[in-house]
């Protein structure tokens, strides 16, 4: 029989556990310092828990921990990784070293219900929402997991159609009881679900990336079928009642296409759809997938519509491309996994 896993709770959870156990209500503390501080991988280690006391969480707790149980190196120092959340199941974290910062993309599902036209998860459509256990072993389990200093919701899956698990792990990475991170250190992104941004935007103080990709609404329609659920343009309106100018940083992404969005058309249709948010504009090189017939523009394009964008009061970067030589898209190396474990 299985037991519950502790890594992935909440303060208020350890405190109903330790209760129910009998245990002083102290121990909730202790426990998640074990959990969250001192990173132990067994309730035995919990040595300032009486030895009658251990036992007695054993008996339906574990700590819920579980390594990779691949992992592909890039030339480059990116190193992607794959977890078993289930049977013939797997979800992928990427691990980015660059110079002084190192950032985790992790995943909050198992498949993905958005069907983008540009992503591989998509392809592989809808199996399972990540547990706040799933989606925080990928951070703890992590090999490099004390070189972190960011942590970003870009993996497999759509955060906010998993909006209480993804809240429930930035609760814990952000708590002093949990991790203590800064939330500046965390980037959720979201194709846009109008429940789920709202909650984010009002129970997290986390940085929000709103994946974009074109300001046409047919064209977005096109490429992300989630615009005819929530378009882009009703996003922005509700975006424009919150306040971006301070602390919290908002930011869109665009996967620039070969001539599909790269023109400097698409850059004026932009400047006008998000005139009157304080937000910046992160342009990405796309990374081919099997089946798609999308290709990447050149450098020298996305620089032109870089320039533009910025010169016009919009700041806009171009993301560096990590990874490629290691099914560098999201969903390449799962799907890998799957059709091998299937084959076998």
């Amino acid at each position: 029989m299985s037991k519950y896993p502790l890594l992935g709770m909440t303060l208020v959870e350890l405190q109903k556990i330790v209760k129910n156990l009998g245990m002083p209500g102290f121990a909730a503390k202790q426990i998640a310092s074990w959990l969250y501080e001192k990173k132990v991988t067994s309730i035995d280690e919990m040595t300032n828990l009486s030895l009658k006391h251990r036992d007695l969480l054993k008996e339906e707790y574990e700590v819920g921990a579980a390594e990779p149980v691949e992992a592909m190196h890039s030339v480059d120092g990116t190193i992607k990784y794959l977890y078993c959340t289930g049977e013939n199941q797997f979800v992928e974290s990427v691990y980015i070293p660059d110079e002084e910062r190192a950032t985790l993309c992790v995943s909050s599902q198992v498949g993905c219900k958005m069907n983008c036209k540009f992503c591989m998860t998509g392809k592989q459509g809808f199996v399972a929402n990540l547990s706040a256990n799933q989606i925080l072993n990928q951070i703890s389990s992590l090999p490099e997991r004390d070189k972190l200093t960011n942590v970003v919701f870009m993996g497999m899956g759509e955060p906010l159609d998993n909006v209480d698990e993804v809240l429930k792990t930035l609760d814990i990475l952000t708590s002093s009881y949990g991790y203590g991170w800064s939330p500046k250190r965390i980037t959720v992104s979201t194709s846009g679900l109008r429940k789920g941004l709202q909650r984010f935007i009002e129970e997290s103080d986390c940085h929000l990336a709103i994946s974009l990709h074109s300001p046409v609404p047919s064209q977005r329609a096109d490429l992300m079928p989630a615009e005819r659920a929530f378009p882009a343009a009703e996003m922005v309106e509700l975006l424009k009642n919150y306040d971006f100018s301070k602390q919290r940083r908002l930011s869109f992404e665009y996967i620039v296409f070969k001539g599909v969005n790269d023109s400097l058309i698409y850059a004026k249709e932009l400047l006008k759809l998000l005139r009157g948010l304080d937000c910046r504009m992160n342009l990405i090189r796309f990374h081919a997938i099997p089946g798609v017939q999308l290709e990447g523009a050149e450098l020298e394009t996305m620089e032109t519509f870089r320039d533009y964008l910025t010169s016009h009061g919009l700041f806009s970067t171009i993301r560096s491309s990590r990874g490629e030589d290691i099914f560098a898209a999201c969903g390449m190396l799962s799907t890998a996994k799957k059709e091998e474990d299937i084959k076998n």
